[in-house]
């Protein structure tokens, strides 16, 4: 069996993933292999999910940069989400707003809002891909605070962290599972995080609502699906893995470790949930400006 994941190396949704990896193959009685097809924003990953067989080998974990992607992306090789099968929503993962604290001194929002209101073409923010929901937090941040920074989009959470370590790109969003080791070793220093709540992986780091943006949250998700016509005993087998794999010990304390809220919807309510996020999704780009690209 293998995972189609449509994130590059290091993200979140990877580094999920491959905690997970022994508990599904042993729920699901089958070796797996993850693969990573990144690029275009993860519409190639998907893109090779769709045209794969629905016989329950080929899976995929994502993030809600799927129910995203109509809103942003001009055209698509598939439907989203008619050419996919989601088959459980697993949980969140919070996102981090971090900067280079070696080219922004920056300690906090206010500093920051200040800082960029006072150069506003002096800085410059990085994203996984345009039209991501890493893209969509920082601009949601920006509008919030009433900031226009210009964009940097990468084809992936690898090259943009690289990039922001190097200095290149001076802040970003990002999940906390793929920041927490250079946070702790003070390559990046976290502003505050986009939920409503603190994290317990992090207490230290304060929400964005704590500091002054009321009414202001961000949260990914990710979720498990497969290709569009598998039968209903199929999805109920990957459903059951699921459950199963997320309910290991080892799993859920890597996932308490990474920050991750898990709580496994049924195939009923990712079903659901899948349409009206890309009516959420739609009317945050239309607020933030996002031109389709």
């Amino acid at each position: 069996m293998r995972f189609v994941l449509p994130n590059a190396p290091g993200s979140g949704v990877d580094t999920i993933t491959r905690a997970a990896q022994p508990a599904f193959a042993k729920a699901l009685g089958a070796p797996i292999v993850v693969e990573n097809h990144s690029g275009a924003g993860g519409v190639i990953g998907l893109q090779t999910l769709a045209r794969s067989a629905p016989d329950g080998n080929t899976l995929s974990v994502v993030s809600n940069n799927v129910v995203i992607f109509p809103s942003v992306l001009k055209s698509l090789p598939f439907d989203m989400p008619g050419d996919f099968t989601p088959i459980a929503q697993v949980g969140s993962t919070p996102i981090v707003l971090v900067v280079n604290p070696a080219k922004v001194a920056a300690a906090n929002h206010k500093e920051l809002a200040a800082l960029l209101k006072s150069k506003p073409d002096a800085f410059n923010y990085a994203s996984s891909g345009s039209g991501t929901i890493l893209h969509l937090a920082v601009e949601l941040y920006l509008d919030a605070a009433g900031l226009k920074v210009k964009h940097i989009p990468y084809k992936g959470v690898g090259p943009m962290v690289t990039d922001l370590l190097g200095g290149q790109v001076v802040f970003a969003a990002a999940a906390l599972p793929s920041v927490q080791g250079h946070i702790a070793s003070g390559k990046l220093r976290p502003i505050g995080v986009f939920p409503a709540q603190r994290t317990p992986a992090a207490p230290n780091i304060p929400t964005l609502a704590e500091q002054g943006l009321t009414n202001f949250e961000v949260e990914a998700w990710f979720a498990v699906i497969g290709p569009k016509g598998m039968s209903p005993a199929t999805v109920k087998k990957v459903r059951d893995a699921v459950v199963a794999a997320f309910n290991d010990t080892a799993v859920k304390e890597a996932m308490a470790k990474q920050g991750n809220t898990i709580s496994v919807t049924t195939t009923e309510q990712a079903q659901a949930a899948f349409r009206t996020e890309l009516t959420k999704y739609a009317a945050l780009v239309k607020k933030v400006g996002l031109e389709p690209q």
